[in-house]
């Protein structure tokens, strides 16, 4: 994630703040396209054909940056590996849950990045964020079952796979960024992960013309707005407002998911799943809370010493 810096013009903060809020709205209904995708084409192929167009649509501006990488390179490789199987195993869970459930599973990679982060890189957790955590998954037993029955559905479960390996994504995209362009990093890591994807969909199952026919508008969305542009609307935003504005805005893309969902798909909740939905959110909103305020602790650690 990019720190902006310790002062914010107002009138930057309000324009950056609503960028944060168009790219959350955009992944929140490329939710929907996702899921129309799915009735036609595989997870594989439809994967590999939205990166493939995020990546060329990024990769004009950035070819410069990206020869002179180097060694870096091997960020951008790693990353689209890792962004090949979230990916695989958000639209393979979608193919059988609604947009506006995975979308707040999905969400849940936000409360997963600090417990990696502890476990794995051992940076101090609060144990807050635990609690968080514990909390999210209340949530998704409940959004997942429904109260109507007791195992979670398997579409939920492989998106919340995939939620974890989102967490790690979101990991190494943060030590990435730090070492060489975040545009040719973006557009890198979009080609290798629909490099992979494109060969299991040859392997698996092909991409047909009747298929891109029937599938090309979402398709379209997936590719140009939700992956080049959503990326895009991100990264100017996230540099000029609070990361407890990033935080919150874009963790409004869950809802937007579920209101897309039921405007363009007429899917529909119960009331134990709308509250499944509420304490994810909850769950989300808390973390990065806890997160926000031990940043601040540090910040002022640092300027008072």
């Amino acid at each position: 994630m990019i720190n902006p810096p310790p002062r914010f013009n107002l009138r930057e903060r309000l324009t950056s703040d609503l960028l944060l809020l168009l790219a959350a709205l955009i992944w929140g209904v490329g939710f929907v396209a996702q899921r129309l995708s799915s009735f036609h084409l595989g997870f594989f192929g439809f994967n590999g054909l939205r990166f493939l167009m995020g990546g060329l649509v990024i990769l004009p501006f950035v070819v410069k940056p990206l020869i002179r990488s180097g060694k870096r390179l091997l960020w951008v490789v790693l990353a689209g590996v890792i962004l090949f199987a979230a990916s695989a195993l958000q639209q393979a869970g979608i193919e059988t849950t609604s947009a506006g459930s995975a979308g707040f599973i999905t969400g849940v990679y936000v409360v997963l990045v600090p417990l990696l982060l502890a476990l794995f890189w051992r940076q101090p957790a609060n144990p807050a964020t635990w609690i968080a955590a514990a909390i999210a998954l209340v949530g998704f037993y409940l959004l997942s079952t429904g109260g109507e029955k007791l195992n979670p559905a398997a579409g939920d479960l492989l998106v919340l796979g995939g939620s974890l390996v989102w967490a790690l994504h979101v990991i190494v995209v943060g030590m990435a960024v730090q070492k060489m362009d975040v545009f040719a990093f973006s557009a890198g890591q979009f080609l290798v992960c629909a490099f992979l994807h494109l060969i299991f969909s040859l392997l698996t199952e092909p991409v047909t013309a009747a298929a891109l026919k029937a599938s090309w508008l979402p398709l379209l969305y997936a590719g140009l707005f939700s992956a080049a542009g959503g990326f895009t609307l991100q990264a100017l935003g996230q540099r000029k407002a609070p990361a407890s504005d990033a935080a919150l805005l874009l963790s409004l893309e869950a809802v937007f998911a579920a209101i897309a969902g039921v405007l363009f798909l007429r899917e529909q909740m119960n009331w134990i799943q709308i509250t499944g939905c509420a304490i994810i959110l909850a769950a989300i909103l808390f973390s990065q809370l806890m997160v926000t305020r031990r940043n601040l602790k540090e910040q002022s650690h640092t300027s008072g010493g």
